[in-house]
C-alpha cells in the first residue's frame, strides 16, 4: 500500500513478477469516508491482481481525484524509476465506490480510459446517459439512505450499456464498507470478466444459466437489460 496526499495505492506484492502488467481500479469514498474505511475490500482487489487507486478525498462525487488517479499511474508507469514501470494496464480501467463514490463511480466512467464501472449504492448526483460502459449497479435490500428503488431508476437509465442490477438481500448502507461484506464477490467477479477476460467470472453474469440469476439467497432483486443478455462469450 502506498499512502499519498491525494491517493491511497493498493497493489499486488509481486507486482509483474511474471512480467505482467495489473488492469486498474480506481476508488471512490462515501461522504465524510477515507479509503481505510474499505480497507479490507481494496486489499482483496490487489490481491486477485489489480492495482487500486483510492482518492482520499470524503468528497469524491465529481470524480476528479479519481479520475487523476489513472494520471498518476500513468506517470509511474512511463517511469523507469517507479515499481510500476510497465507494470499497469492502462487499457483495461474499472471505477467503483460506495454511496456518494457509487454515483462517483458514474461520473468516472465519462472518462475515454474508464471501461466498465461498478456504482454500490450509488447517490443520486450523476447521469447514466453520460457513460457508454458496461455497468454493475448493487443496492441493499434494507438500504434507507439510498434505496434500491433510487438504484434501480439509475439501471432502467442505463439501457443504452449492458447493464446489470443486483439487490443484495438484507443488507443495508454500511453493509459494503470494511470487506465489501456480500458486495465483494460480485464487484470482483465483474471486474475479472472485464478488465481481465475471465470467462467463468463472465459467466456467473452472462448466458442463459449465469450463475447469479437463480442464487435466491445473496439477491433479493436481480435484473439484466437487453444489451447485457445479448452477451454470452468473453469479452477477449
Amino acid at each position: 500500500m502506498d499512502v499519498g496526499l491525494v491517493h491511497t495505492f493498493y497493489r499486488p506484492q509481486n507486482l509483474g513478477q511474471s512480467g505482467e502488467s495489473h488492469p486498474v481500479i480506481i476508488w471512490g469514498n462515501g461522504t465524510g469516508a477515507v479509503p481505510g474505511v474499505y480497507s479490507s475490500l481494496l486489499r482483496h482487489w490487489a490481491s486477485q491482481g489489480f492495482i487500486v487507486a483510492a482518492a482520499n478525498t470524503p468528497t469524491s462525487n465529481y470524480a476528479i481525484s479519481m479520475r487523476l488517479g489513472i494520471d498518476v499511474l500513468e506517470q509511474r508507469n512511463a517511469d523507469s524509476s517507479s515499481p510500476y514501470y510497465h507494470k499497469v494496464d492502462l487499457a483495461h480501467i474499472g471505477s467503483a465506490g460506495h454511496s456518494q463514490g457509487g454515483a462517483a463511480a458514474v461520473n468516472a466512467a465519462i472518462d475515454p480510459r474508464v471501461i466498465t464501472a461498478v456504482p454500490i449504492q450509488p447517490g443520486p448526483l450523476t447521469d447514466p446517459d453520460l457513460m457508454d460502459e458496461p455497468v454493475f449497479y448493487l443496492a441493499g435490500q434494507q438500504d434507507h439512505i439510498v434505496w434500491p428503488a433510487l438504484v434501480k431508476a439509475m439501471y432502467q437509465d442505463s439501457d443504452h450499456v449492458p447493464a446489470v442490477y443486483g439487490e443484495v438481500r438484507g443488507a443495508g448502507h454500511l453493509d459494503s464498507i470494511g470487506d465489501g461484506g456480500d458486495f465483494r464477490a460480485p464487484a470482483t467477479a465483474w471486474f475479472r470478466y472485464w478488465l481481465m477476460g475471465d470467462e467463468a467470472a463472465g459467466r456467473m453474469f452472462f448466458g442463459p444459466d449465469c450463475g447469479y440469476c437463480a442464487d435466491a439467497t445473496l439477491w433479493s432483486g436481480w435484473k439484466r437489460n437487453a444489451a447485457a443478455l445479448q452477451r454470452s462469450g468473453p469479452t477477449t
